[in-house]
């Protein structure tokens, strides 16, 4: 009998994509997402006239730094009380710091933390993405590929325990120089993963961004570009050319959230001198005519009283 069924259940159609991840937006649609600093946010919402679907935050599993007031660690100001105050029509992107505290993670070393982390995220009232160590894969994160599963996983199964319901856990690579790495080794399963996303700074890791959207499709999840600035480009032709390639790829591949830092990367204590550059849109008018003609355009989710 069971052969029988699995049969049948073969010869059933199967839809090419079909999201079942907590707040996917529609097909066709891309939730936008500006950051990454409540500074940097505010003059992107001044210059700009446009207010994103949701912004980005950042706060560690040792410290919880900037949920009850502001943390700056030099690269701007992370306030989240600030964010849920001025944009009470976005969305919260969060990015979960994990270094060198996996395993006291999954030991309950952070239990306290995380009770304040979801406290926070139920106050909220809204969708909240949270990314549970970020960038699991990148060399500087050091993350060993068991332990970061049991961490990501007890992170997940501690909100569930506290009664949290309105975030999606999202699973976010590097996407970088090192595309002989095994992803999957770090993958927590498709139980504890909502969202899969993907750093972006450079045109050249779009290829691998691409690889690791049809590692999403496979596994049904949604997408979106985690991080993104245009790395170390300084002229004008460099930015536009990058401009081009990712709004090329979230229109073909169909990405379902794009987070763009808008950030001047060489005021800032902690890239100073590290060569990033200016990445603000709104500072030249050729590159602040692109973004808002294309962000303009109906596929982009921004800030609006009926988003969720």
């Amino acid at each position: 009998m069971k052969l029988f069924i699995l049969f049948l259940l073969m010869l059933a159609p199967c839809p090419a994509f079909a999201v079942s991840s907590p707040f996917a937006p529609q097909s066709g649609k891309t939730l936008l997402l500006v950051g990454q600093d409540r500074d940097t946010i505010a003059h992107y919402v001044s210059a700009t006239g446009n207010t994103p679907g949701g912004t980005m935050f950042y706060t560690s599993i040792q410290n919880m730094d900037g949920l009850a007031g502001e943390a700056d660690y030099g690269s701007g100001p992370q306030d989240a009380q600030a964010l849920l105050q001025t944009y009470p029509n976005s969305v919260i992107q969060v990015g979960l710091y994990m270094v060198d505290a996996l395993d006291k993670t999954y030991s309950g070393a952070y239990d306290a933390n995380l009770k304040t982390l979801a406290q926070w995220i139920k106050k909220a009232h809204r969708p909240i993405y949270l990314r549970i160590g970020y960038e699991f894969d990148s060399p500087l994160n050091h993350y060993n590929p068991q332990q970061y599963k049991q961490a990501f996983r007890y992170v997940v199964d501690f909100l569930h325990k506290e009664g949290v319901d309105n975030v999606a856990y999202v699973w976010h690579s590097y996407c970088a120089q090192y595309p002989d790495q095994h992803w999957m080794d770090w993958y927590p399963g498709d139980d504890y993963v909502d969202w899969f996303g993907a750093s972006i700074f450079s045109t050249y890791q779009i290829s691998y961004a691409s690889n690791f959207l049809k590692l999403a499709r496979k596994h049904h999840k949604p997408f979106m570009i985690a991080e993104s600035t245009p790395w170390g480009m300084y002229t004008l032709v460099a930015k536009v050319d990058w401009l081009k390639h990712i709004f090329n790829f979230i229109k073909d591949q169909n990405v379902e959230a794009f987070c763009y830092i808008d950030s001047n990367w060489e005021v800032m204590p902690m890239f100073k001198g590290q060569h990033i550059g200016d990445a603000r849109l709104e500072e030249n008018s050729q590159i602040k005519d692109l973004w808002l003609k294309e962000i303009n355009k109906d596929r982009y989710l921004k800030a609006s009283s009926d988003l969720f």
